[in-house]
């Protein structure tokens, strides 16, 4: 079992956010100890570190209580759960494929100015004006 304490160090949460997280009804299951502190085991800590993911992937917390209530509904609910995670699937990969482009641009932007200062083209920009 892990204390408060313990249990932000396992998973790199802020003491705040997991008890915000307890406080919200995000984390099923928490036992307390004998002077009525909140303790976590094993299970806790993969579901935390299971909602961090979530989270990091674009679940509010509305959306995180609707997929905890689904996950203790059991296996009836796996093609609801499944259909939440495949909706973020996709709203990752388009994040993805714009990183892609914002990052192709940059490798462009950085070649375009070694090539400028190697002196294999010449300097023009769409600001100002650069030819004679």
């Amino acid at each position: 079992m892990y204390t408060m304490k313990q249990a932000c160090k396992l998973t790199n949460l802020p003491y705040e956010t997991l008890k915000f997280y307890c406080n919200e009804g995000l984390i099923p299951n928490i036992k307390r100890d004998k002077n009525n502190y909140r303790v976590f085991d094993e299970r806790n800590i993969r579901w935390i570190n299971n909602m961090q993911c979530l989270k990091r992937c674009g679940m509010g917390i509305k959306e995180m209580k609707d997929y905890l209530k689904l996950c203790l509904e059991g296996q009836p609910t796996i093609p609801a759960r499944m259909e939440m995670l495949a909706k973020h699937r996709k709203e990752l990969l388009a994040k993805i494929n714009e990183l892609n482009e914002n990052l192709a641009y940059l490798d462009y932007k950085n070649e375009f100015y070694q090539n400028v200062l190697d002196g294999k083209i010449p300097y023009k920009s769409d600001l100002i004006r650069t030819d004679s």
